[in-house]
């Protein structure tokens, strides 16, 4: 088959790889444009744009997607199938239709749970123990398309949304080829998702990170996980910004966000049990131990955080 793969980030360059070494044909890579990142908002090309020149192969970034010269463009290469993975646009109907196999999708959850932006780690932070990936048609509507193929996978209880993404990546990949090949034998079948059992895994919001002492331990550890690394959770103490770098589960009680120890190990109270802090970071410092940072910074059991 010949195929027009629309993708930006690096989970998508597991499926890139994958297919480009299939024995179909990659005809175009499409990615959003290169954009400004980090403290010196440096120009940064995407991953699977820095994939698709690698290997070789005809690489858009356009800046708009819903024009006719766009639209021609795809014509013009004449592909069997779209493939889509994390691209982070909505494609229009007219795109849609060009390909005769239409376009497939590389979604991060077992749909219709979890339809949306950030399926891994609202999955992480809901505590499920379950996830997997899913190989759906790509309708007009969000993550509404029929079924190809699921995989499911078991998320670890202490495994980070970065971690359980490189391995949805792979799972993905491998299971996409084998979703073209059946399409290219006429040989997959469609079923219908049930829309009554449809969730939203909304896109995450930095202010999202932010601690809510008066949780339960467990549920901002599974924040913690699900937010790493970006957007990470924060805190405060006495109005200084503090990242958490690592945490764990810990038992004790006390007053949301209380100090219970300062050594050998930093321990705070939450809603329900505590907090260890294995590792913590002041605004322009480089992340120190627990224990280290409440010598430095003069904190005292009992003193609150947040």
């Amino acid at each position: 088959m010949r195929i027009i793969f629309f993708g930006t980030p690096e989970f998508a360059v597991a499926s890139l790889r994958a297919v480009a070494e299939s024995r179909h044909e990659v005809a175009a890579v499409v990615a959003q444009p290169d954009q400004p990142a980090g403290r010196g908002m440096k120009i940064l090309r995407p991953a699977v744009a820095e994939e698709a020149i690698r290997r070789h192969i005809t690489l858009l970034q356009p800046g708009k997607i819903r024009t006719p010269e766009f639209l021609e463009s795809i014509r013009a290469m004449r592909p069997d199938l779209g493939v889509v993975v994390a691209y982070g646009r909505i494609l229009p109907d007219a795109l849609l239709a060009v390909p005769p196999y239409g376009f497939v999708n590389v979604h991060g959850s077992l749909l219709p749970r979890y339809r949306g932006a950030a399926p891994i780690q609202r999955a992480i932070e809901n505590g499920e123990r379950e996830t997997g990936i899913t190989i759906m048609r790509v309708d007009s509507e969000l993550d509404h398309g029929p079924i190809l193929r699921s995989v499911s996978t078991s998320i670890g209880p202490d495994e980070r949304a970065s971690e359980l993404a490189e391995r949805l990546a792979l799972i993905g990949a491998a299971t996409l080829v084998e979703v073209i090949d059946a399409l290219d034998r006429s040989d997959a079948k469609d079923v219908r998702q049930n829309h009554l059992l449809a969730t939203h895994a909304a896109k995450i919001e930095k202010h999202e990170g932010v601690v809510d002492w008066g949780a339960d331990a467990d549920s901002i550890y599974a924040k913690f996980r699900a937010f790493f690394p970006w957007p990470g959770l924060t805190t405060t103490l006495h109005g200084e910004p503090l990242k958490l770098m690592d945490v764990r589960p810990a038992s004790g009680a006390g007053s949301p966000g209380e100090t219970l120890a300062v050594a050998p190990e930093l321990i705070v109270a939450a809603g329900r049990d505590a907090l260890r802090i294995v590792s913590i970071q002041r605004a322009g410092k480089s992340p120190v131990d627990g224990a280290t940072f409440a010598r430095s910074s003069g904190l005292v059991k009992g003193e609150r955080l947040g």
